[in-house]
């Protein structure tokens, strides 16, 4: 079975908020879930680490990531929102001291993967018969870059581990996002020409398109769209989330990865109106794959994003899922497509092995 990267999961967030412990089986966390209400708030669980493990899902890019207060959800008590940057700064921050104490307090479940001997240990581990559940990989991701205060910060925020950003959820102060267009702003060009310096990988996911274009043209260093889908295949669609040709062109031409995402939505937006669940297929998925393959004309610009638990519960993901344990049935998808192995290993997690390798320090 290929070793699965998956390039966007909101753990920290998860854990902090919600209080889920994905050392658990997943049966377990959705029946805490349903003690506590928990599962009124994006659904069912679908992560677990025995689950990560039937699915050799081994690495993860986990986020920071919290919510403006303009986005409050008057159904959820529970959530930390910020109005200010100080305050996204102190919930990131936070966040990215989370997933320390994960990896101090309970390596035989999670380890921070942020250098290459960190990824060649790690990657060594998986490939090793064990007896015992084998422990997930996190890299920091930064969901929007609220959090950032100041851009002499930076140094500060790779020293202590992160290693990508997306510059945007929502719109902000940096730039446009879902539902709130905007180009890049005078701010957010000052970011990414401060973020280069540093080493730190652009996403590109949620970016408004005028800004994810002008990144593309600007950005001197590795660019990726953790989790994002191409919008001309998605019916129905009528939003900013997800990636024109010409986007999904221009990362290509620059090297760049897309994590596909197995979530409804994103794979035909009437999907409630045509059937609900049932009526959405991980063959969907294969052929967002396929599309960007196509246009590419190789298979090294795709991956998976799966963005489970993103306040997307398995009443929003495909029929053939119940937890992430059961992501590699998209293989045969491919397979019946014309991918070979090899080139499945590559979408699984080849082609963003290749980035993390190439970004990662000493």
């Amino acid at each position: 079975m290929p070793f699965i990267l998956d390039a966007h999961q909101d753990l920290a967030y998860n854990m902090t908020v919600l209080g889920r412990d994905y050392r658990l089986p997943n049966a377990q966390t959705r029946l805490r879930d349903r003690q506590t209400g928990n599962d009124a708030y994006g659904g069912a669980s679908l992560l677990g680490l025995p689950e990560y493990n039937a699915a050799q899902v081994g690495l993860v890019f986990g986020t920071l990531f919290s919510v403006p207060e303009r986005r409050r959800n008057p159904n959820f008590k529970g959530e930390q929102y910020y109005s200010t940057p100080t305050e996204a700064h102190r919930i990131y921050w936070n966040q990215l001291d989370f997933y320390h104490k994960l990896a101090e307090t309970q390596s035989d479940a999670f380890r921070l993967v942020l250098t290459k001997g960190d990824l060649k240990s790690h990657l060594d581990l998986w490939q090793t018969q064990t007896n015992t559940l084998k422990p997930i990989g996190i890299i920091p991701l930064m969901e929007g870059a609220e959090g950032i205060v100041d851009l002499d910060e930076l140094p500060d925020w790779w020293e202590r581990g992160l290693r990508i950003i997306g510059l945007a959820w929502a719109g902000n102060r940096f730039c446009g996002g879902t539902r709130e267009p905007g180009k890049l702003t005078a701010e957010g060009k000052d970011l990414i020409r401060a973020m280069a310096e540093v080493g730190f990988v652009l996403d590109l996911s949620h970016m408004d398109e005028p800004a994810a274009l002008e990144c593309l043209d600007l950005y001197p260093g590795q660019i990726i769209a953790s989790h994002a889908n191409a919008a001309k295949l998605v019916k129905g669609y009528n939003s900013n989330r997800l990636l024109s040709d010409q986007v999904i062109n221009k990362l290509i031409a620059r090297n760049g990865v897309i994590g596909v995402m197995p979530i409804n939505a994103f794979l035909n937006a009437d999907w409630n109106e045509d059937g609900g669940k049932p009526a959405v297929s991980l063959r969907l998925v294969a052929e967002q794959i396929d599309y960007i393959c196509q246009v590419a004309g190789d298979v090294r610009h795709v991956g998976i994003g799966t963005d489970f638990d993103g306040g997307l519960g398995v009443e929003k993901v495909p029929v053939e899922i119940d937890t992430i344990a059961d992501l590699p049935r998209l293989f045969p998808f491919l397979e019946e497509l014309g991918y070979d192995s090899k080139e499945i290993d590559r979408i699984a997690s080849g082609n963003f092995l290749d980035m993390v390798e190439t970004t990662l320090p000493d």
